[in-house]
């Protein structure tokens, strides 16, 4: 029986929603924006206001539980490859590569390798 070549393990992203990134490579090239979600099978990410498609709808079609959907065209990010964009260090605010490090307290993190300084995570603050 013949089989295919086993597919490669997806690695992991470094990125996540929320984190700031500057696109390097692509029609979008020099625009900033946050990071809306991931999808690591693919490698690539969703980025706000950038890689806007347009996608003509008819009426009616069904999205996400709604029936009756008004028709028209529809403005939406799509996702770019992960290679295509940068993250910025908010410390130093410049595009850069990052840095796997641990902690004193042994913790794992990111840290900026431009000016050294460990990456923090903006955290979501959901209303209630």
């Amino acid at each position: 029986m013949l089989r295919n070549k086993p597919r490669p393990r997806p690695r992991r992203l470094d990125l996540a929603p929320g984190d700031t990134v500057l696109v390097v490579a692509g029609k979008d090239r020099g625009k900033t924006g946050e990071i809306l979600r991931t999808l690591p099978r693919e490698g690539k990410v969703v980025v706000k206001g950038v890689n806007i498609l347009k996608r003509h709808v008819k009426a009616g079609r069904r999205a996400g539980g709604n029936t009756a959907m008004q028709g028209g065209i529809v403005d939406f990010e799509a996702p770019l490859d992960r290679s295509n964009v940068m993250l910025l260090c908010p410390s130093c605010n410049r595009p850069t590569r990052i840095k796997h490090i641990v902690l004193e307290n042994g913790e794992r993190a990111l840290q900026c390798r431009r000016c050294g300084e460990p990456y923090e995570r903006p955290r979501r603050v959901e209303a209630q």
